[in-house]
């Protein structure tokens, strides 16, 4: 992974202004329907998990959901590491619930009458770590034996506020109270019987207030936190108790972190904030190599999870209140870049040209890639333009014509591939109206009362005039009683743009004929045409 972000957006000067393309263009943002709350999102076995009220609702791998498991109060999830067993914290029924993943059915609820609302899980092994409290001094965290027949629970800690936060591995299990200042972090060595507690992460010592999610590396040395205050998140050592590094600080006031993620290699760490950006992908010196915004909506604390190179995590829609699944595609594969360039004018019903250039992180050659290429007219008509690959050395053109005048947006987008992030870039097009011109002629002299002829000529560049345009014409005379003005019947032209009209000009006096021609798509043209007519009896 590189050290950059993602850049997709570019700058251009005066009339050829940029744009910003949206930074998830190539994620997917789909709305859980009739979900009232969320609680833990999980990824395995070819699905992705959101405990929700409703039930437990499940999505493929593209963050489509799919259907619902019927485990109502579900809030805390937790996945064997081979995907194929998932667990479900039902807070309304005092129940753990097992879920074989092939078949989403329900194998058997483990019983929690004596642990009410269990809310959070951790999994190492065969034991089930659950975070269990309706609130006051009543939580705790109990251990399950899940490979037994009839797992019985087994305390670890309790005088708890609420439900802690747990996370699990090898022989560690880390616990945290949710909402307190200062807030801390309690360790423990499970690999005893009965458990031994090590000590504490102090909130005193560091800091730490208001914990919102905790995760664990898959050998228990390790833990990631995502306390509200210091904004950043940290990696502790859980045999020191120590702080061994920080993510995100240089983004300090950005937002408030709310959950945290780590993948299963234990390469990359995932964390959200309540703003933007509203998740970020970390390497293992810290370095951030993704990060994104969504405008649908606030993410939900603790409901980050990894799926093969994607993060996903839920949305809360800002205006709606309703609850989204987002996928971030490809949010662990080296970025690609795309470039616009734009054209050096542009005008309406004339061929444009844009250029660009797709780029890899790693200097290669794309080879022939298909880009999409959309573009939205100043009425917000979008359209797709067919058939844009790149060269094999990743450079590419767009060319069109424009049927309007104004800013036109281009949006340009590559899905990425299995090696490489998608990309995007786009660009804004101030598009001038089509040159035009008008000539007009006729006689120089004439006669009041006898007609004169006038002939002229619409030019459009070569294009053929519109069907049903006119031509406005009108004349000014100017005599002994003064300066009048008559407009006169609109004339049409043929299509190679000629046109006539016939005049009989009622008194003698200084006439000044006069065509004019606008639409919204051409510039506006005008010609005149002088004649000296005598009066009728001179």
């Amino acid at each position: 992974m590189t050290g950059s972000i993602l850049a997709s957006t570019l700058t251009v000067a005066a009339s050829l202004v940029a744009a910003v393309a949206p930074a998830s263009a190539a994620g997917t943002t789909a709305l859980l329907e009739g979900v009232t709350g969320v609680g833990d999102v999980a990824a395995g076995g070819g699905h992705v998990f959101v405990a929700t009220a409703q039930g437990v609702v499940v999505a493929d791998t593209q963050g489509t959901p799919t259907s619902t498991i019927n485990l109502p109060g579900a809030t805390g999830l937790a996945l064997t590491p081979d995907g194929t067993r998932l667990y479900a914290a039902l807070r309304t029924s005092n129940e753990v619930a097992e879920v074989a993943t092939d078949t989403l059915t329900v194998v058997r609820r483990i019983p929690l009458a004596d642990n009410p609302c269990p809310s959070h899980l951790a999994l190492a092994g065969t034991r089930l770590w659950v975070g269990y409290g309706c609130g006051q001094a009543y939580g705790g965290v109990v251990g399950l034996d899940v490979s037994a027949a009839d797992p019985q629970p087994y305390g670890l800690t309790f005088n708890k506020y609420g439900a802690p936060v747990v996370a699990a591995a090898g022989g560690t299990v880390v616990t945290g109270e949710l909402g307190l200042g200062p807030g801390s972090l309690e360790v423990y060595d499970v690999s005893t019987t009965p458990a031994t507690r090590r000590g504490e992460i102090s909130g005193h010592t560091y800091g730490l207030g208001d914990l919102n999610d905790i995760a664990i590396s898959a050998d228990g040395s390790t833990v990631y936190s995502a306390f509200n205050s210091p904004d950043q998140f940290d990696a502790w050592d859980t045999t020191t108790l120590t702080r061994l590094r920080s993510y995100g600080a240089d983004a300090a006031g950005s937002g408030i972190p709310k959950s945290v993620a780590l993948s299963p290699d234990g390469a990359h760490l995932a964390g959200a904030r309540i703003s933007g950006p509203f998740v970020s992908v970390f390497d293992a010196d810290t370095t951030q190599t993704y990060a994104d915004t969504n405008p649908t909506g606030e993410t939900v604390p603790r409901s980050l999870a990894f799926s093969g190179t994607d993060v996903f995590s839920v949305l809360r829609g800002w205006s709606n209140g309703q609850f989204y699944l987002w996928r971030l595609k490809g949010a662990l594969l080296p970025p690609s870049t795309l470039a616009l360039t734009p054209p050096t004018e542009a005008t309406a019903l004339a061929p444009l040209t844009l250029t660009g250039r797709l780029t890899l992180s790693d200097g290669s050659a794309p080879g022939e890639q298909p880009l999409v290429v959309t573009r939205q007219l100043p009425d917000g008509t979008r359209s797709t333009l067919d058939g844009v690959i790149t060269a094999a050395d990743g450079r590419f053109t767009v060319t069109d014509t424009v049927p309007v005048v104004g800013d036109v947006r281009y949006d340009v987008s590559w899905d990425g591939s299995a090696a490489f992030r998608w990309s995007s870039a786009s660009l804004t097009v101030t598009v001038a109206p089509h040159p035009s011109s008008l000539t007009l002629a006729g006689p120089t002299s004439g006669t009041a009362g006898r007609p004169l002829t006038f002939t002229g000529v619409l030019d459009l560049g070569g294009l053929t005039p519109p069907a049903g345009a006119t031509i406005g014409v009108w004349r000014d005379v100017t005599n002994r009683t003064g300066t009048s003005t008559t407009y006169l019947p609109e004339v049409r032209p043929a299509g190679d743009g000629s046109f006539s009209f016939v005049d009989a000009p009622p008194t003698g006096g200084q006439y000044t004929y006069s065509v004019y021609w606008y639409t919204p798509v051409f510039q506006a043209a005008y010609a005149s045409h002088a004649v000296s007519v005598r009066g009728a009896g001179a």
